[in-house]
């Protein structure tokens, strides 16, 4: 059970890595809020849904790379840990250049896709908003990146239906929490985040992937 709650905890440590830092999807999150309720908690769901998913494939296939480096896993948590120190890395840098002004939900080449991203000409429904956040939040492929190398590196501890279970349902609850979160805080303050917190959200977030990346690598090989 121990072992389960450890997982419990990574998955949602995870979750937040993925989800605090606010870029172009939150800002549009946020925006949502401040337009329609209603809109904006399933644009938050649909965020979450493809945290999950994301989560989910890594998480399926992740040991299994894992287990086909048998041998040399010391050497493999090494390298995850190299990849999430440059996303950290990157992300963390974005905020201290650039106020995070241009940094998205997760730092990537579909930055610009997302700040160009159409604005409904008139109301749409809840679904319509759901398939719409689904999409932007699908064209970045560093979140995919981000769990691929978490789930190898953690390799034998996520094998067998309940690790891998509880570690994405960490992910996906965390995820889930801090977009409606998000939602809320718009909904309270009536105008868009300013860029200085949105640094701290990036310092936050990115600063928790590169502890794990700390906490991946060792011990060293």
């Amino acid at each position: 059970m121990n072992g389960l709650w450890t997982t419990a905890v990574a998955g949602a440590a995870a979750g937040l890595g993925v989800a605090v830092p606010v870029g172009a999807v939150g800002v549009l999150l946020i925006q949502e809020g401040m337009r329609e309720r209603r809109g904006a908690m399933a644009a938050a769901a649909a965020v979450a849904t493809v945290d999950l998913a994301y989560a989910a494939l890594a998480t399926a296939l992740g040991p299994l790379v894992a287990e086909a480096l048998s041998g040399v896993e010391a050497w493999v948590r090494l390298v995850s840990a190299l990849v999430l120190a440059a996303i950290a890395g990157r992300g963390l840098w974005g905020a201290r250049s650039r106020g995070a002004g241009c940094e998205a939900h997760e730092v990537g080449e579909a930055d610009e896709a997302r700040d160009e991203a159409p604005r409904p000409a008139k109301k749409e429904g809840p679904a319509r908003t759901f398939a719409r956040f689904a999409a932007l939040t699908l064209i970045n492929p560093t979140t995919a990146l981000y769990f691929a190398a978490l789930t190898t590196a953690r390799g034998a501890s996520l094998t067998g239906g309940a690790a891998g279970a509880v570690f994405v349902t960490g992910v996906f609850l965390a995820s889930l929490l801090w977009q409606p979160f998000l939602v809320a805080a718009s909904g309270f303050a009536g105008a868009r985040i300013s860029p200085a917190a949105r640094a701290w959200t990036f310092r936050a977030g990115y600063g928790l992937v590169a502890l794990y990346a700390v906490k991946v690598a060792l011990p060293l090989p």
